[in-house]
């Protein structure tokens, strides 16, 4: 894929045959429910909230009557003295805010905030949302087979708690920079309720939901075949939206991590845009280095290339998921069989991956824990692996392709504490990266020469990105570090071996 920037910053493609787009998914902004309904009780909120909580009290002391405004908060009890003056406006205040919280109630009651969790086409659970877009549970289970990989226990029951923990996590994380920002713009208070303007389709997996009143089809809607609405990532940049009516249809509203990126569609690909994080910005070149090192490795990879935004690097890739496969992260794998006490997490994940049939699964992380300290991640947590299943048939295909690589290479280091090894903490099974390195059990897919190749054309590969955010200095520093962990590979297979 070959990406570059007009002059007005906007990303075009060349080279791909352009895909099937049958419309633009407009969500909950053309079906959602009672749209005065749902105004009022945002703005019954925002009344409440500005109102006294609580209740007013009397005491008699000595015959004299003293008044206490009493209320609770964060579970502690508060009192305070007012005086007769004060009296009767609070006591106004508070009757007004009780009146405006029976008519949330009444409100509330009234709406339909009930939905079907959907596997493309098959009805999967009937599931009951709060109107902040909460998952609060399910009120009838049609196919358990279709149901996320670990949301069933080991006795084949749902597990409720875990389909909650699925759903909730689903939603874009407080933690990312612009969320709060772009919520608040939005006058949405939680990151779930957007979940539910978009049916909570992703661009990862054929999971949705449907209004129990509407008859829409998964072929109406997905992501993966019909147009979406890019306001959302628009927003997640920073930029400004002038327009009255923003449609909130968008995979960016299940788009999870917390560097700032967006989706696009460019010539009928789904494309992902990332960013970096400050001061250095440099996970953009990482992912493009992390590619080149899988590559010559002969590891499947996602490929990436690093463009500019406004003076910023970003990195963009494509979708690797297609419109009939789930993307099944290791987490939700962890999940399927209780763990062991005396199992190691990387033991356990071995188990749950033989308990889904899944193949090679051990020389996969033979791989990924070499290329990973090659590169020196820092971030391969259990949610940026894993493997894909096909959404129709319901087998495993196999590991997912390497991808989210950007925290690596020292990316948050000042250029002086760029080592080797020094000051590396790694995931998801060791802390400490020689320890993990131990892990694996079998390096006779390694190829010497390549790691050689690898060492003679890392600082080429790096000097390309040479700019203010990634001078000389500091691509020298980072070369030096991966040749003195490939050496240092090199001599720990010799000893293997010996």
């Amino acid at each position: 894929m070959t990406f570059f920037l007009s002059a007005n910053c906007t990303l075009k493609q060349t080279g791909v045959k352009k895909g099937v787009n049958k419309g633009v998914n407009r969500g909950y902004n053309d079906c959602a429910m009672n749209k005065e309904e749902i105004t009022r009780i945002k703005e019954l909120k925002q009344k409440i909230k500005a109102l006294p909580k609580g209740y007013i009290s009397t005491k008699n002391i000595g015959g004299s009557i003293y008044y206490y405004h009493q209320w609770s908060e964060d579970g502690k009890k508060f009192s305070k003295y007012i005086s007769e003056e004060e009296l009767l406006n609070l006591d106004t205040l508070i009757k007004e805010r009780q009146e405006l919280e029976q008519e949330l109630k009444s409100l509330k009651q009234n709406l339909n905030f009930s939905f079907s969790l959907m596997h493309q086409n098959t009805l999967v659970a009937d599931l009951l949302f709060d109107d902040n877009g909460l998952l609060r549970g399910v009120s009838n289970l049609y196919s358990t087979e279709h149901l996320p990989t670990g949301c069933l226990n080991e006795k084949g029951d749902i597990n409720i708690s875990n389909l909650l923990e699925w759903w909730n996590d689903r939603s874009l994380p407080l933690s990312r920079s612009g969320v709060r920002e772009a919520l608040d713009r939005l006058n949405i208070d939680t990151p779930q309720y957007l979940l539910l303007k978009c049916f909570g389709l992703s661009l990862s997996d054929q999971y949705w939901i449907k209004p129990k009143n509407k008859d829409i089809r998964w072929e109406d809607i997905n992501f993966f075949d019909n147009d979406f609405s890019e306001d959302v990532g628009e927003l997640l940049f920073g930029k400004a939206i002038n327009k009255k009516d923003i449609n909130l249809s968008s995979p960016d509203n299940t788009s999870v991590g917390n560097l700032k990126k967006k989706w696009k569609i460019i010539d009928g690909k789904r494309v992902l845009v990332k960013g970096g994080s400050n001061p250095f910005r440099q996970e953009p070149y990482n992912e493009v280095i992390a590619y080149k090192i899988a590559s010559t490795l002969g590891l499947t990879c996602v490929p990436y290339e690093v463009i500019e935004i406004d003076g910023y690097p970003y990195s963009v890739c494509e979708d690797f998921i297609n419109e009939n496969e789930d993307l099944v992260p290791a987490h939700w794998m962890n999940k399927v069989l209780k763990k062991n006490n005396n199992d190691s997490a990387y033991t356990h994940l071995l188990k749950c991956a033989n308990k889904l049939g899944i193949k090679d699964f051990e020389e996969y992380l033979n791989k990924l824990i070499v290329f990973d300290y090659i590169i020196a991640n820092e971030d391969r947590h259990f949610n940026n692996f894993g493997v894909i299943r096909d959404s129709k048939t319901l087998s495993f295909v196999g590991p997912a392709p390497i991808f989210d690589n950007g925290s690596s290479f020292g990316f948050n280091k000042v250029t002086l504490d760029v080592e080797p090894f020094k000051g590396i903490e790694t995931k998801p099974f060791k802390t400490n990266i020689i320890e993990q390195l131990k892990l694996v059990s079998s390096f006779k897919w390694v190829d010497v020469r390549k790691l050689n190749y690898i060492k003679e054309n890392i600082y080429k590969w790096f000097e390309v990105y040479c700019s203010k955010y990634l001078d000389k200095e500091r691509i020298k520093a980072i070369s030096d570090s991966v040749n003195q962990r490939i050496d240092y590979l090199i001599q720990y297979i010799a000893k293997k071996a010996a």
